[in-house]
């Protein structure tokens, strides 16, 4: 008998950090299979070309910062406006710096802190309560192989994988009784414009060993694919050119 996946077209699903790597990748995933995605990140002009990208039939945009609650209350409006309902959320936006602790400015490392945890927390508060109404939804919240071993490079970044980690499992026992699945996506080093400039190097040769956002992308629809009586919490992902 051959397993059957569900059928998210028509589903509506928000992601944050939307423009580039895994966040765009998965959103043309997601509109391929038919779902309706609401993209949120700071670039305007980049959200206005994945959208025309898209079709405007199948996907809007808000624009701003998500670490402020007041920006994630407006991308929950625009996807009932705009789609009716919400559910699930790729709680993706984030920011990558490497080196020491002492390496980065103080509005640097804030900058980081908030966007990969405060924008997590922030976006869920908002998005949530209509997948409570509805007694079913997904959280996905994409962290990394950091939030469970951080290299010496990356302290305060895997500080904030961390917490996305423990946010997780907590949110994950709460909200399970209440139909709303919470997974966490950690995968290790991926191809993408993460931490250029800020300990990567564009055009690195070792970048050719990571892993593809595409990678990544098929690991969020597969989460949110899943039949309702089944639910997963962490996945991690490796190339097979990686250390694990």
């Amino acid at each position: 008998m051959t397993y059957e996946l569900r059928d998210i077209s028509g589903s509506v699903v928000v992601i944050t950090g939307a423009t580039a790597g895994m966040g765009a990748a998965t959103a043309r995933e997601l509109v391929g299979l038919g779902a309706k995605v609401v993209l949120n990140a700071r670039n305007e002009g980049r959200l206005e070309e994945i959208v025309t990208e898209l079709g405007p039939d199948n996907a809007a945009f808000v624009a701003g910062d998500c670490s402020d609650p007041r920006v994630c209350r407006l991308i929950a409006t625009k996807a009932k406006d705009r789609f009716g309902t919400i559910d699930a959320i790729v709680a993706n936006a984030g920011i990558g710096m490497y080196g020491s602790i002492l390496d980065y400015s103080d509005d640097e490392v804030n900058r980081m802190m908030r966007t990969n945890y405060e924008g997590t927390v922030h976006i869920i508060r908002a998005t949530l309560p209509t997948m409570l109404e509805k007694g079913e939804g997904d959280i996905i919240i994409v962290s990394s192989v950091a939030g469970f071993r951080g290299g010496g490079d990356e302290a305060i970044y895997a500080g904030t994988k961390h917490a996305q980690v423990g946010l997780a499992g907590s949110l994950d026992r709460e909200l399970r009784e209440k139909g709303v699945r919470v997974a966490l996506v950690c995968p290790a080093g991926t191809e993408t414009e993460f931490a250029i400039g800020a300990g990567r190097n564009s055009g690195d040769p070792a970048l050719s060993n990571y892993l593809r956002p595409e990678d990544v992308a098929f690991q969020i629809v597969s989460i949110l694919r899943q039949p309702r009586s089944v639910r997963t919490h962490i996945w991690t992902l490796w190339s097979m050119n990686q250390q694990s």
